[in-house]
């Protein structure tokens, strides 16, 4: 993609806002899954400490309960492997932006030992046109953060998924946003390898009714399940 494809997505804000407003009014507003935001997973000690934090994603939100959300599948597939037990907590909010868990979530967090961090942040920076520069600031910040609070932590970021394949969106504007979601993408890889981050790939989307949730925008359980299966091979754990 053009380093001028950015540029050019201003262009078409128009379309965004129009085709935007349209998708929110007729899409679900859904919760955060119910169930624990701090649990264990039976193993041998002494435990793995993983730490989900970032947006809707890490809340679980558009699935009923916590545990076939991201944090907890990620813990079983990790205790699986390992034999280990895994002490995991989920730190996710609704439309939560970089700047937003930089800001507001990171200081509230207790300085727990935490061994691995996945970070599921950029969705909602991309979908809200934020600049580079700002994404820049705001996540090279988040991720400054982390390794201080947390400086033997392994931290892994899931970038944006390809946003042509999100069925809630129409195609335009799904090629809208995947302009802004590459722009973000290639400024957090970047970022991760200069602050101490690990930037995993995109996950793929093999099938989008399966892997989507009825809003059409958040993930399914077959989806948080397959997204858990792509960072088990990131999070670098030896069995």
């Amino acid at each position: 993609m053009s380093r001028f494809a950015p540029l050019f997505s201003w262009l078409l804000f128009p379309v965004y806002v129009w085709q935007g407003l349209a998708v929110r009014r007729r899409t679900e507003r859904m919760l955060p899954a119910e169930g624990p935001v701090l649990h264990e997973v039976d193993g041998a000690g002494p435990a793995l400490r993983l730490l989900v934090v970032g947006d809707s994603s890490a809340a679980s939100v558009g699935i009923g309960r916590s545990e076939d959300g991201l944090a907890h599948q990620l813990a079983l597939i990790l205790a699986q492997r390992t034999g280990r037990a895994v002490a995991w907590r989920a730190a996710g909010f609704n439309s939560a932006t970089a700047g937003q868990i930089r800001d507001f979530v990171l200081p509230n967090l207790s300085p727990d030992p935490w061994d691995l961090i996945v970070v599921s942040i950029g969705t909602n920076d991309a979908k809200n046109f934020h600049t580079a520069r700002r994404f820049k600031r705001e996540f090279g910040g988040l991720l400054y953060s982390l390794r201080a609070k947390w400086p033997q932590a392994r931290i892994v970021w899931s970038p944006v998924v390809d946003m042509t394949l999100v069925p809630a969106l129409p195609s335009a504007l799904g090629r809208l946003l995947e302009i802004r979601a590459v722009m973000i993408n290639r400024l957090g890889e970047r970022l991760c390898r200069e602050r101490g981050a690990v930037p995993a790939t995109r996950l793929p989307i093999l099938d989008p009714k399966a892997g989507f949730s009825s809003d059409g925008f958040h993930a399914s359980e077959a989806g948080y399940r397959a997204w858990a299966e792509h960072m088990a091979g990131f999070v670098g754990v030896e069995t």
